[in-house]
């Protein structure tokens, strides 16, 4: 399962969620409207998932889920 959100601070997220190895940034945004846009579209995605409404929005990114992470 893939992780999806988003942030404006990535360093601070990424140990949010237990520094995860396949951590990436996989888009940058200008605007929220559109970044909200490609979180639910991701989120909708066969084995994705995400939190939603997360702290930011101007980078969007991706980790894989294990009992190692937090969501």
């Amino acid at each position: 399962m893939t992780y999806v959100g988003l942030t404006d601070d990535p360093k601070t997220r990424k140990a949010a969620h237990g520094n995860p190895s396949t951590w990436k940034i996989v888009k940058t945004f200008t605007s929220e409207k559109v970044a909200r846009i490609w979180e639910k579209a991701q989120a909708a995605r066969m084995g994705y998932t995400g939190g939603g409404g997360g702290e930011g929005w101007k980078n969007g990114y991706t980790y894989t889920i294990t009992i190692s992470t937090k969501q």
